[in-house]
Parts: structure tokens; sequence; C-alpha cells
């Protein structure tokens, strides 16, 4: 029978029990009951708390009597019932664990758990949550396809105030990937062989993953042949072996070699190729000093400006080779160390100076084509790899000429004569007005000293006027010879085509000049 002094004992003890639970306060508790919507939880005080069943992830799995830790929310609501959270009381733990034992930049294992704005949240103990951008290495990932999924995260800020904790996937991948590529980079040494994957194709080369490092394969490394690109040889995906032709550790740079898997054809060059070997090969590039020449896959020998004729004067390679052009070269130097291959293309055509001195006596009259046209003179083509200088002199007995444009036009053909002939000096001198004779004697006897002529003007000067007194003979008629009024200008009174009366006043057959005069002149006679 309980006694009065029992009853209050046992008040008491009950009321010493309550005393130490408080609002926020985690608590142990034994599940009394279970409802379609709640989980009733004896915490020991004088009223049941209340959780909802949502609060369980194994809310199927409970049964009365079960313990569970729980936060004490509200003692207790406007009903009298305390409100309890096992969700809180998970939250409130992990925050607990995870501000004692992690701190901002370490790693921590979690739980993508569910789908909010703007990223993810997920389970680390607590829920923490992860921008979406932050998610993968690349871009924004499937957000849906992470969740349930156990994954390693970098907590990258925690604040305390708000208990908020923030934390990227992305972040410990390129952390990940970051030491993979030292450890490997580490282990790698030149020389070696390795085996990539071609991850990229730009102009100058392509780049090949080894497997956490991307290393630079070069296109001068790709083929000991000339390829124009890359992609010509190389597939994105592709996988190769390579060799590491060199390492830096410091910034983590890899060059890589493929044609150095294979013998270099310059090996057997010195053999293959003797000096004066006749080849033929492909015109594969052109440059100011001459062009480059592919005799097999990876050896491409050189023909200088200078050898690629005996006689014409090239201004350019690109006036004689084009790319693409297949020639004919001759050997005449292979180093193959340095590897370097000396090629003339005028040895493999033959020397025609040396029939030159037979063929081309002076006297002898020929027909050539005008290859260029310069201040002094014009070159004319006698015949392929041999040419002539026709000087501006000998292309008129009374016409001075002062560019030969005035009488030749680039790739017309000429009548010349050979005036000499030097094979010793490559050099070959022509005339034009040698084919006739010279007309100056008679020249002398027509127009003698204080005789009158009607010519034509052709040139106006500031020094006077060039005066035709008979076809391709011109004489001066100086400024101070010139009859003009005090004020006229002789380009106002003379123009070109202008008639004019004129009086031969000196005559000088050594110097083959004529000066004329039109001033006192004789009147001129009734008949």
């Amino acid at each position: 029978m309980i006694t009065a002094t029992d009853t209050s004992e046992l008040q008491a003890l009950y009321e010493q029990s309550l005393r130490g639970i408080t609002e926020g306060q985690i608590v142990k508790g034994r599940i009394i009951s279970l409802t379609a919507g709640d989980v009733v939880v004896d915490i020991g005080f004088k009223s049941e708390g209340t959780i909802n069943r949502l609060e369980f992830a194994n809310a199927n799995e409970l049964k009365v009597g079960d313990e569970v830790e729980v936060l004490v929310e509200n003692i207790e609501d406007e009903q009298g019932t305390v409100i309890l959270s096992k969700h809180k009381a998970e939250r409130q733990k992990g925050w607990e664990r995870i501000i004692t034992s992690y701190k901002e930049g370490d790693i921590i294992d979690g739980r993508p758990v569910r789908k909010v704005k703007g990223g993810l949240m997920v389970d680390i103990g607590m829920e923490a949550f992860m921008p979406a951008s932050l998610a993968s290495m690349k871009g924004y990932a499937n957000l849906d396809g992470l969740i349930g999924q156990s994954l390693k995260f970098i907590i990258l800020k925690i604040s305390r105030a708000r208990k908020n904790i923030v934390v990227s996937h992305r972040d410990y991948l390129l952390r990940e990937k970051d030491a993979i590529r030292k450890t490997l980079i580490e282990s790698l040494s030149v020389s070696e062989r390795r085996t990539g994957t071609v991850k990229n194709l730009t102009d100058f080369g392509a780049f090949v993953d080894l497997g956490g490092v991307d290393g630079l394969l070069h296109i001068s490394d790709i083929s000991w042949g000339r390829i124009g690109h890359p992609s010509d040889v190389l597939n994105v995906g592709q996988s190769l072996d390579v060799v590491v032709l060199s390492v830096d550790k410091q910034t983590s740079k890899v060059s890589l070699g493929l044609k150095q898997l294979l013998p270099s054809p310059w090996d057997h060059a010195e053999t293959k190729y003797p000096v004066g070997t006749r080849i033929k090969g492909k015109v594969v590039n052109i440059v100011p000093y001459g062009g480059f020449v592919e005799v097999e896959p990876g050896i491409e020998g050189l023909v200088h400006i200078s050898e690629l004729s005996w006689t014409k004067r090239i201004g350019h390679p690109s006036e004689v080779l084009q790319v693409g052009q297949e020639i004919e070269a001759q050997v005449l130097a292979v180093d193959a160390k340095n590897q370097r291959l000396s090629l003339g293309v005028r040895q493999a055509q033959g020397d025609p100076w040396q029939t030159a001195a037979e063929k081309y006596q002076p006297g002898t009259k020929v027909v050539g084509r005008v290859r260029q046209l310069t201040d002094y003179g014009a070159f004319i083509e006698l015949e392929d790899g041999l040419e002539g200088m026709l000087h501006n002199a000998d292309i008129s007995w009374t016409r001075k000429i002062n560019h030969p444009s005035e009488l030749l036009k680039k790739g017309r053909m000429v009548d010349v004569v050979v005036l000499t002939c030097e094979p010793d000096n490559h050099r070959i001198t022509l005339g034009m007005k040698q084919l006739t004779d010279d007309p100056w004697p008679q020249l002398v006897q027509r127009f003698s000293v204080g005789s009158v002529i009607q010519g034509t003007v052709t040139k106006v000067a500031g020094f006077g006027l060039f005066v035709e007194i008979a076809p391709d003979v011109e004489g001066l008629l100086h400024l101070s010879e010139l009859e003009l009024g005090p004020t006229e200008k002789v380009e106002e009174r003379y123009k070109v085509g202008t008639s004019v009366r004129v009086q031969v006043i000196k005559l000088d057959e050594l110097e083959r000049k004529i000066g004329l005069s039109n001033k006192n002149l004789p009147p001129e006679s009734a008949g």
C-alpha cells in the first residue's frame, strides 16, 4: 500500500528528472506509440513528445520500445505537447562533430540527398549545400544523376553563425587530378616509351593525355616527313605510343615525340646520296634564298638561289620554282650529322657555257627574247639557261636611249648580233644597231653645218627641245638657241609634234651629237 510519504517521494523524484531538460537540448527517448503521421516518444518529461514520421528514413521499421535521440524544440506548445525533432538532433550532432573534426579545405565523405534551387543538399552527417557549378569539373553536371551517390567533397566554407556548410565535389576532383599529375610527372623520364590518347589537335601539334598529364607532340616531332597539319596523320581519341623527349617538373610541361620511335632517314643519307648523285624530288617550300626539295620523307635538301641557273639573274626562287613542282637536281654536299643536304639544279641541266664560245662567236646574228629591262640595257635570252646583255648604247646608232623600254618590250623576240662572248666570265654582249650600217657618215654629208631643215619636236625639256630631223635622227635645240619672246615659256610655245624650222650649228661625229638653232634663220627661198 502506497502511503502519502511514498507518493511525496515519487513526486520529488519525478520533478527532479524534469529539471535537466531544456529547449534545444538533445536527449534520449523511447518510442511509446506509433500513429499514421507521428511517432510518440517518452523523454522522461511530464508530457510525451511527438515527431513527424517523415523525419525517419526507416519509418516503416520503427516499433514501440525503440530508443531514439531527439532534439527538444518546444517543451510545451499550446496543447501542452512537447515538440521533438530527430532531424534537428542529427543536424546538431553532425554540426558538432564536423566543427570538432574538420576545417575549411578538408576532404569529407557525403551523399547528395535532394535537389534545391542552385544546387544540391549533401548529407555529410548534416546537410551541406553544394552549388551546381561545383558538382563536376566540366560545367554543370546532371544533378539528378548525383543524388544518392557516395562521393567525396572539399569543405569550402563553414559559417558558425548560421551553422551552414558549403562543399564542392569539383574541387575534390581537381585536387585528385593535381595529385595524379604530380605523381605521374615524377614518374616520367626522358627517352621512355608511353602510351597516350590524342586529346586535342592544333596547328602546331597535338596534345596527348598520358593518363593525367597532357604532353605536347609538336608537329615537327610527329613524322620524319613534312606534314601540313597534325590532322593529316592523327585523330582525336586515337591511342598511340610516344617517347618522352623532355620533362619540366617545375612547370609540369612534357614534350613528346612520335617519329623518334622510328629510325631517322638521315642515318643512311651519306651512303644513299653521295656527292654527285642525281636525284628527283618535290619542291616543298620556297624562301628568298632558295627552295627546299623533299628527296624522301624526312630528308629535304636546299637548292640555293645561286644554284638554280648558270646564266639567269634570278631575283627570287619563285621565278623558276613552284611548290609541288617535281625537279631534278644534283647532290653538292651532304652532312647527315647536322641533317643538311645541298642540291644544285643547274648542275643537273648541264653548263651551257661549255659550248657557248662555239655557238656564239662575235658577229653571229641570233634571235632572242627580251627577258628583263634595266636602266642600263636589256637581258636577252638566247636559249634556256643562256642570256646576253644588250646595252642602251648598242640599241640605236642615232637615237639617245635613256631606257630600253623606249624601243623594247619584255617578252618580245628581237634580232641581235653577238659582239663578245666570254664563257669563263659567263658574259655575252649583244648589239642591235650593229645589224645595220652606221648612218653617221651619210648624216655628216646630208646635214652639214649651216644647213636648214624642217623637223618635229619629240621632247620638251627644261634646257631645250629635241627635234627629229630624219627618221631616228635627233638634234638638240638648246634653250640659248631657241627663239622665244621676252615673256614666253618654252613649254607654252612648243609642244611634242610641233613642226619647227631649224639650222644645223654643230655636228660632232665623234660624240654623235647634232646642235640646232632657230634664231636668225635665213629666209626661205621663194622657189
